[in-house]
């Protein structure tokens, strides 16, 4: 129980210290202001602790910035800029780009690879996998470091401007994180899931579930890992039950900071996903 305690607090400090942080080839950190597009969207890092909470009568996402830092990897948030899908796939074979379907990966920065080359993220590798199969399928990395639920509902209709075949949703752990309510965070996501299903009827769910630290409350870290289940449920949806499984609190895959996979550690978070995935896509 000790070691899960200082695991799930590592994970907690670390992700709201390094959330949203943009790391460019020199190794500095920047503000790009083309993925800005409201006030709302912005998140203050002045410190990591007060950002596990919401302000009082907030949802959790209304955070000033002092320093907006974000990480944006494949997609640009800007509307009528068009997704770049990852190297491979159909797209560079032979065969025709009309029987290539789309997966979507719709996340925050672990999705995004922080830190890590977006060939290394586990995306990138669940497309080589794709590819050895020689299966019709396209990745789109839409992951954002520092995404919300919440900002996550705001970007879902201009990404559904192309159809989607399966949806991998892997938000809900910067909710937990920072103790928004429950109940908005499951609207949030049973939102995306519904808008995803409205616009592409035939389009199948992967959920990647997730933990939060002890410090929020045994009640709510309780209520929080049951929400993905019971979504995945709901929705018909296959489960992803931990997607950091194997890695979180493991020093060895994880960078410095404590919380974001090592390359290594993607291969093992690459194996999560694929444990689930491959079995919805070789089904279709």
């Amino acid at each position: 129980m000790r070691k899960q305690v200082r695991i799930f607090l590592v994970l907690a400090l670390g992700i709201m210290a390094s959330e949203g942080h943009a790391e460019f080839d020199n190794g500095t950190h920047s503000l790009n202001p083309l993925l800005l597009k409201r006030e709302g969207d912005l998140h203050s890092f002045e410190s990591p602790l007060p950002l596990l909470f919401p302000r009082e009568g907030g949802r959790g996402d209304e955070f000033k910035s002092v320093a907006t830092l974000m990480n944006l990897n494949c997609i640009d948030t800007l509307e009528n800029t068009p997704l770049t899908p990852l190297k491979g796939g159909i797209s560079d074979s032979s065969k025709s780009k009309s029987s290539t379907k789309t997966i979507l990966f719709f996340g925050n920065s672990l999705t995004a690879g922080f830190g890590l080359e977006p060939s290394q993220a586990f995306p990138a590798l669940i497309q080589q996998k794709i590819d050895t199969l020689k299966l019709p399928y396209q990745i789109i990395n839409a992951g954002l470091s520092g995404e919300t639920s919440a900002g996550g509902l705001r970007r879902i209709n201009w990404l559904l401007n192309r159809k989607i075949d399966i949806l991998v949703l892997e938000l809900g752990a910067n909710d937990g994180l920072r103790g928004i309510a429950l109940e908005d965070t499951r609207s949030n996501l049973q939102e995306i899931i519904t808008r995803t299903k409205k616009k592409n009827p035939q389009a199948r769910i992967v959920l990647a579930g997730m933990m939060v630290p002890p410090n929020l409350g045994v009640e709510y870290r309780r209520q929080f890992q049951r929400l993905f289940p019971e979504l995945a449920k709901q929705n018909g949806a296959a489960l992803i039950p931990f997607l950091l499984e194997g890695v979180g609190g493991v020093p060895e895959l994880n960078l410095p900071d404590g919380i974001h996979p090592t390359a290594e550690g993607h291969k093992k978070v690459a194996e999560n996903v694929w444990r689930v995935l491959r079995p919805t896509l070789l089904a279709r």
